[in-house]
């Protein structure tokens, strides 16, 4: 029987020291927070230059918030309120911002690469320089863009009214 124990332990500290091992050698981003903000309340908040990459601010009231030259790739952004928000240089490539309303808000210089931006309103908006590269959007709201595109970004160095192909 004490053979079985110390068999079992052996096999325990070896699983052990493997699983140690395994989670030491992921790429950890040490800067970046995942953290979630669905249905909150974050009006006037201070995102600016953060790195929030894939996180969730699904049906947040963000009006008036500030996430200038913020790191938002890949995150969620279903549903929620943008208003006079201030998204100047964000980088959203990747992300959902389907049903958001952009009303009055500064996406100059923005990056909206492959976002998904389906029934979004863009009420007064400033897209001045912002890359909308392969965005699924809407026809009406492209039209709706195409009518206020001008600049490139600076990142990329893509001319807003190409990335959103306008004619």
């Amino acid at each position: 029987m004490s053979f079985l124990k110390s068999s079992i332990f052996v096999r325990l500290a070896i699983a052990l020291v493997i699983a140690i091992t395994f989670l030491l050698t992921l790429p950890v981003n040490a800067q970046a927070e995942t953290l979630s903000f669905s249905h909150a309340q974050l009006k006037n908040r201070d995102f600016s230059g953060r790195d929030l990459i894939g996180s969730g601010f699904a049906n947040a009231n963000m009006e008036g918030a500030n996430f200038e030259n913020a790191d938002v790739r890949g995150a969620v952004f279903s549903a929620s309120i943008l208003r006079r928000a201030n998204l100047k240089g964000a980088n959203f490539s990747g992300g959902l911002l389907d049903q958001a309303d952009f009303a009055k808000a500064d996406l100059s210089d923005a990056l909206l690469v492959e976002t998904i931006l389906l029934r979004s309103t863009f009420d007064f908006v400033n897209i001045d320089g912002a890359d909308f590269t392969d965005a699924i959007m809407d026809g009406g709201q492209r039209k709706w863009l195409c009518t206020k595109a001008k600049g490139k970004n600076s990142k990329t160095g893509v001319d807003t009214r190409e990335s959103l192909e306008c004619d």
